[in-house]
């Protein structure tokens, strides 16, 4: 039997439609809106979201399981206090923080962000959760493979 639908392979770019979603609920759905593209291998996705999209047809709409893990395990020291005086040098002197609110950082470079979730809110510092937010979770990939290139 052969078959005509293109198949993924490292390297492959693909346009898909996607959801990531674990216990608490979706983290990335682009269902509904403009699909996603990307390159199998350039780290755009987790590797084993990428490991699971290999060998996969074009065309095919799926929803895969993954074990907790895909995102790694929850490290406790990603887990930091920042002082609110470091909070209003970094951001919004104003800014009101609330229990799992997802924060932006700069990065050391300034030339990029990254989030961070608050756990605690004490009197002179927040406490922020740095770790992926599905990590240590069990996760559900659903994707749709419009184009395999």
């Amino acid at each position: 039997m052969t078959s005509t639908s293109a198949r993924v392979q490292p390297g492959s770019f693909l346009t898909l439609h996607y959801r990531l979603a674990g216990p608490a609920g979706d983290i990335i759905n682009t269902f509904g809106g403009k699909p996603a593209t990307l390159t199998i291998g350039a780290g755009e996705l987790a590797p084993a979201l990428e490991a699971a999209l290999i060998g996969l047809a074009e065309g095919l709409h799926t929803t895969l399981q993954l074990p907790a893990g895909a995102y790694g395990e929850k490290n406790p020291d990603m887990q930091q206090w920042l002082s609110r005086k470091e909070l209003r040098e970094l951001g919004d002197p104003d800014e009101q923080y609330v229990v799992g609110d997802v924060v932006q950082f700069p990065t050391p470079d300034r030339k990029g962000q990254f989030g961070g979730v608050v756990v605690q809110l004490g009197e002179e510092a927040v406490l922020f959760d740095f770790n992926h937010p599905l990590a240590g979770q069990p996760v559900t990939f659903e994707v749709q493979l419009i184009g395999v290139l």
